[in-house]
């Protein structure tokens, strides 16, 4: 048998690459609330949600999206995914659900979460 020997510079990549991938923001979908609308905003992405909740507030999506109807969107519920058209199609799924009360429900039931994840898996 042949073994591979990681030398020390080797070894310093790795922990590196580990700590990069790590720090790596994971594809999500996400439900913004406006209490000045009193309305949810449900979306994907593969940015942290840092960055895309600025992108809403600062309207850099432009004046005639929904979101830059108020200025301020809070974070209701992040639901991480290993992949973003994964997180892409949990989004379709809550937006096509069109009710308020399912998104409380998802942020208050986590067995939901679970729900949404298995039905939107890639068929």
């Amino acid at each position: 048998m042949v073994q591979a020997q990681v030398g020390p510079l080797q070894k310093s990549t790795l922990v590196v690459l580990f700590f990069l991938l790590a720090a790596m923001p994971k594809p999500c979908c996400y439900i913004l609330f406006s209490q000045k609308l009193n309305r949810f905003y449900i979306g994907a992405t593969a940015d942290s949600i840092e960055n895309r909740i600025e992108k809403h507030l600062d309207k850099t999506f432009g004046n005639q999206v929904f979101s830059a109807k108020a200025n301020d969107w809070q974070v209701f519920l992040t639901i991480p995914f290993d992949t973003f058209d994964h997180a892409v199609r949990a989004e379709q799924h809550i937006k096509r659900m069109k009710s308020s009360v399912y998104v409380r429900n998802l942020a208050k039931y986590p067995e939901m979460v679970e729900s949404l994840r298995f039905k939107t898996c890639k068929p």
